[in-house]
């Protein structure tokens, strides 16, 4: 009866919400059985039938929890990698806007002079569409008065 019981429990799927309370309770038996002074037979072959039920417990104990800590791992990766991705993304795109802008500036003027560069930063803060007709139709003065410190 024992036996049979045992190998129900064992053949329960993991998830089964009274598979895990049941092989705990095995667990603490098997241990009571092991620690007592005076084992019977029956005892004996009880905790020896238990333990390969327990072991089986044991693994897939250990396979869950290596597979949680990948996938907690690569979710946490996952999120770091695309942060890290959007960061370095945005920061191209924002040398990529310095550059046309500088382009533009060297294109219509000539060279950059300190004055020039600097409002490049605060042309960087504008769309792109509105910084390119800035540069195309704004003059040297009128871009320094409305974007010069």
């Amino acid at each position: 009866m024992q036996k049979q019981a045992i190998n129900e429990i064992g053949a329960l799927p993991p998830d089964h919400p009274l598979r895990s309370n049941a092989l705990l309770l095995l667990s603490n038996l098997q241990f009571t059985i092991q620690a007592s002074q005076n084992i019977d037979r029956e005892d004996r072959e009880l905790a020896m039938e238990l333990s390969p039920l327990l072991l089986k417990l044991r693994e897939e104990a250990i396979v869950q929890g290596v597979l949680q800590g990948v996938q907690q791992g690569l979710q946490q990766g996952l999120q770091e990698g695309l942060q890290q991705g959007l960061q370095q993304g945005l920061q191209l795109i924002r040398e990529e806007r310095r550059a046309t802008i500088e382009n533009l500036l060297q294109f219509r003027f000539g060279s950059i002079d300190e004055e020039l560069s600097g409002i490049i930063d605060r042309l960087l803060n504008f769309p792109t569409q509105e910084v390119t007709g800035f540069l195309l139709q704004l003059s040297r003065e009128e871009l320094l008065a409305r974007f010069g410190s």
